[in-house]
């Protein structure tokens, strides 16, 4: 059974792949107004690929002014259960086209890759469904139901409203969300946890306007230095993550060699890595907190004045087991608290997300764990964990909670999702479709 299935996965791949390049050229980068008209049309291309496949039922919806997702339906055999397939259409920016060894929006293969933005996340999401599905073309062994998002990289908005609105026909038996990635080149893995996120913008004040350095300095601290002693309070000086009241939780016991970490962290030479626990501890399980954003004078062109006013974004990830309700709340009571020589300060919420923490249990993922071992010629999966954030997880997670809820992906470690050269390493890709074939296989069987 499974060397005809993947006879039938190689005879499609082509097919797939053709459709993944038509996919990745309609450059539907959510967060630029300028580009709705891509997000749009995108939609439109991924509901014409599920028409072409004979799915009923094919609607672009939206919901509280959100961006255009896909939702549509093929029955299979009276009595199978429903598996429900999600990915998402909307992209990252591309930014800075001189970083890229090739146009992003153009797919171009190097070296087994394919490289361009969405080439991995998460239009091969798409693709690999679309995959498994051919495959079997109007002989399912399972009912599918498919959605596809179209804001995900905008943090999924008006998802609850679209699960709200549709949640009927999004009921199933079985979710296969397709947006994370393997362990390794050759290791597979289910992705069981991943940490949430907290944004928040800070702004530390001290003038109500700019005064003489020689005149003043001495007495009236400025913003500038005064934001870094408040950003420097929130880490310990191991580097763990300082605020009282966050969770921390354990993470699998899967060994990280320290020359992968160096090779796919990008670190500089001589740096020492940062906080105490076992590395995937620090990366998946522990919370981690980053500023990834200043508003200060430039050096360039600076005046010999006292600063008045500094912003930070502050990024926090939270542990699985954790609410960004208690760490937001935490790290406001933390900030207050550390705010050296009586400075004003103010605080802005970009964005929240919730941490997920998977049962990973029971026949479903019994099926997965078989499935991927066989697609992987007898590797068996990894259950990873995630240090980056996926909201839609726990939305779909609160919504249907009676359902087996499977993370799946296409990436690797050198995918390089959201950055410059995104590329999707072909020959493991046509393990995923292969994966996600035998997966729906087992469910109807």
């Amino acid at each position: 059974m499974t060397d005809d299935i993947r006879a039938r996965v190689h005879a499609v791949l082509p097919g797939i792949r053709q459709d993944l390049e038509d996919l990745v050229r309609i450059e539907s980068v959510s967060a630029d107004p300028e580009r709705a008209s891509e997000v749009q049309r995108s939609a439109e291309a991924v509901a014409e690929l599920f028409r072409a496949e004979r799915f009923e039922q094919v609607d672009i919806v939206t919901a509280d002014g959100g961006a255009p997702a896909v939702i549509a339906h093929k029955a299979g055999p009276e009595g199978a259960p429903t598996v429900l397939l999600c990915a998402h259409h909307d992209v990252q920016p591309e930014n800075d086209h001189a970083d890229w060894d090739s146009p992003p929006f153009e797919p171009t293969e190097r070296d087994g890759r394919l490289y361009a933005r969405s080439a991995a996340d998460d239009k091969a999401g798409i693709a690999a469904h679309l995959g498994a599905l051919r495959v079997y073309g109007d002989e399912l062994p399972v009912s599918v139901t498919m959605f596809i998002e179209g804001e995900e990289e905008m943090g999924s908005e008006s998802l609850p409203a679209l699960l709200k609105e549709h949640h009927e026909r999004l009921r199933a038996d079985v979710i296969v969300i397709a947006d994370s990635g393997n362990w390794d080149i050759g290791v597979p893995a289910l992705t069981t946890s991943l940490r949430g996120l907290v944004r928040v913008d800070i702004e530390v004040r001290t003038l109500t306007h700019a005064v003489h350095s020689g005149m003043w300095g001495g007495l009236v601290p400025d913003a500038v230095m005064t934001l870094a002693r408040l950003i420097s309070s929130l880490h310990d000086d191991e580097g763990n993550v300082a605020i009282e009241g966050l969770h921390a939780g354990p993470a699998a016991d899967v060994d990280y060699p320290e020359e992968r970490l160096r090779a796919e962290s990008g670190a500089a030479p001589g740096i020492e890595w940062i906080g105490t626990g076992s590395t995937v501890e620090r990366l998946w399980t522990k919370p981690a907190l980053s500023i990834t954003g200043l508003d200060a004078p430039k050096v360039a062109g600076a005046s010999n004045t006292l600063v008045p006013a500094a912003r930070a974004r502050i990024s926090m990830r939270t542990a699985p087991g954790d609410t960004s309700e208690n760490a937001l709340a935490c790290l406001l009571r933390h900030l207050e608290a550390h705010v050296p020589w009586g400075a004003t300060l103010s605080h802005t919420v970009v964005d929240t997300g919730e941490a997920t923490q998977i049962d990973a249990t029971g026949p479903a993922y019994d099926a997965a764990r078989a499935a991927f071992t066989e697609a992987w010629d007898g590797t068996a999966p990894v259950d990873m964990g995630v240090g980056g954030s996926i909201p839609f997880i726990a939305e779909f997670l609160d919504a249907f909670p009676e359902a087996s809820v499977l993370v799946t992906g296409v990436e690797d470690p050198d995918t390089r999702a959201h950055g410059a050269n995104e590329g999707l390493h072909l020959a493991e890709f046509e393990r995923v479709v292969l994966a996600e074939a035998l997966l729906l296989g087992k469910l109807g069987g």
